[in-house]
Formats: C-alpha cells, structure tokens, sequence
C-alpha cells in the first residue's frame, strides 16, 4: 500500500468510516469464528434525555429484578445489526421507536460480554404503560436526572447518564455509529501513534500490502489473560520494547459490525499513543524489532492536525474495561 493508500485508510477511520477486516495481524492459535449464544454476547442499551432534562427508564420485569429501574437494554440476536438490536429493544421494553445520535462508550468484560451504550432519541411510539405490561418490561416513565425511579436494578446506569449530559452540552467527539462491515473474530484495528516536536508516525503492518495492523482477542476469561487490552498488549509486545514505554488508550474511533449472513465479530478502531517514558530529547519512535512492523511518517498536514486534535483532546469513544 502506498503511502497515499496508508493516508485514506487513516482518514476514513478518523472519520469513523472504518475499513473491512482481512487478516490479523496478531491473535491467539486457532481463534474461532465469534458466535452469539455461543462464544460472545454483546448488549445494547440507550439513554433518552428530553428537553426536560428528564431520563427515559423501564421497570423490569424479570424474576430477579422485578419493579426494579433501568436503562432500556438487553442483549442482541443472531442476524441482527448494533442498531437493529437497539431499536428492537427500545419498542420491546418503552414502545417507543427510536434513532441512535452516537455511540457513548464501549464497556468490556471480556470479549465475551460487551455491552454498546447509545445516546438516542424518541422517532415515534407510545410510552409503555402498566396496562400492557410483559415479560419485556412493566411499563416505562420519563423522570428527572436529578431525582431518578428507585429502586434502580444496579447503579452503574448512574455515570452513564451522566455521560449523556456531558455529551449534549458540549459533544467530545463527533458523532460515532456502527458501520455495517462483516467480520469474523472480535477484533481491534489500532491506530498507534508516536509523536514527535514536528512529526507524527503511526505503526503499520508490513506483512502482505501495509496497513494499520488488527490484533484479534481471546475469548478466555480476562482472569486467563482474555480481554480487549491483553489483545493490544500482545501485539504492542511482538515489536516494540514495552518496559522504556508508556502506552496509553485514548479510546475508540469507531466500530464495525454485520451481524447478518452469520459474521458475529466486531473490530473496534482504536486510538493509542505511544510514548518513551523518559523521553529526554528523542524525536525519532521507538525501534522496531522484527520486519512485520514499521512505523509511517504522516505527511498529510491535514491528517497531522486531526491525529494531534484527537489526541490531545481526547476526542474519542470512552472504552471501559
């Protein structure tokens, strides 16, 4: 790939465009094909806020939290979209029919459960009522930030809300959906950077055709070395010397996801920097060891600025792990 091929695949993923999986460059032995119901479950859930600055809750009806408060959520299904999972769940559990504005943030635990948190609004519907309570939910309300529906089934909800105000008062980045790509493994695209006084290098993948390297995730229990960040780690450790760095996730860029003709994997688009821990007077990255890596001078002034601005402001999916 050219260095004018490198520049478009780093400018569409800035722009959240994302790019198609072919290979990984780094991942366990034998890594399975990512199966909902089998080997992955991811959720979707979504906060309303109105111009009441009131927020959208359902009362649960499961067994185990009946009456309890939430967010609208659940778990996607085979053949569904991110999208389509979150809209399904909305009209199962509030009535309302809805659209995603961005993604708010990733939270993981594990690559076996990661949950897809939305900031949305209202399209169409009805608010579900006691009357047509189900097995879905037993009626939604809209209720004041300030003094939310107890009991709430867990308090985590608590800082997503808050994540959703901060949004709609000033946006930290642009806003971000699903870009509907298949992919076979749940995955992360890294857009390692390492910046200089006047210079920013990205790292690339050089086996085959050069390009921003992929590292694929175990599915084992993050306790059993699973996990998002463990799958980075990895690859960082195949070329770089770790201990004279310090490697910092800035969070997501975008996400990808089919989720039809049964490709049930997702690649995330990641953001990191680089950096020596001493860094003293060095301007040049860190050496590389073996010949899959290489780092990439970016010498698109424009994609230069957009690199520095969303580094230095952070201005990306929060990821949770």
């Amino acid at each position: 790939m050219a260095s004018e091929d490198l520049a478009g695949a780093l400018a569409a993923v800035l722009e959240g465009r994302g790019l198609r999986v072919h290979s990984c460059d780094s991942g366990p032995a034998g890594q399975p094909r990512a199966r909902l119901r089998t080997n992955v479950s991811y959720v979707v859930l979504a906060v309303f806020l109105n111009e009441q600055d009131e927020v959208l809750l359902i009362q649960e009806a499961k067994r185990e939290c009946r009456g309890s408060w939430y967010l609208p959520a659940g778990r996607m299904e085979p053949g569904e979209s991110i999208v389509e999972a979150l809209q399904r769940e909305v009209k199962e559990e509030a009535g309302l029919q809805c659209e995603p504005e961005t993604l708010l943030t990733v939270e993981e635990r594990g690559p076996s459960w990661i949950r897809f948190v939305f900031l949305a609004r209202p399209t169409g519907g009805t608010l579900k009522t006691s009357q047509e309570a189900d097995a879905e939910s037993l009626q939604a309300g809209w209720y004041p930030r300030s003094s939310l529906a107890t009991p709430l089934r867990a308090h985590d909800i608590l800082h997503l809300i808050e994540l959703a105000a901060q949004y709609r008062q000033q946006a930290r980045h642009p806003p971000v959906l699903p870009q509907e790509l298949p992919c076979s493994v749940v995955c992360q695209r890294l857009v390692a950077t390492f910046t200089g006084a006047q210079t920013v290098w990205v790292l690339v993948g050089t086996v085959g055709t050069p390009h921003l390297p992929v590292t694929a995730c175990d599915f084992a229990p993050m306790e059993q070395r699973g996990g998002l960040k463990v799958a980075v780690l990895r690859l960082l450790q195949e070329c770089l010397t770790l201990h004279s760095l310090a490697v910092e996730t800035k969070g997501l860029l975008g996400l990808q996801h089919l989720g039809k003709d049964h490709t049930d994997g997702i690649c995330l688009n990641v953001l990191l920097a680089v950096a020596f821990r001493n860094p003293g007077t060095q301007e040049e990255p860190p050496k590389i060891r073996g010949e899959n890596y290489a780092w990439w001078k970016v010498g698109d002034v424009g994609l230069q600025d957009q690199l520095l601005r969303r580094l230095l402001d952070c201005s990306t999916v929060p990821l949770n792990r």
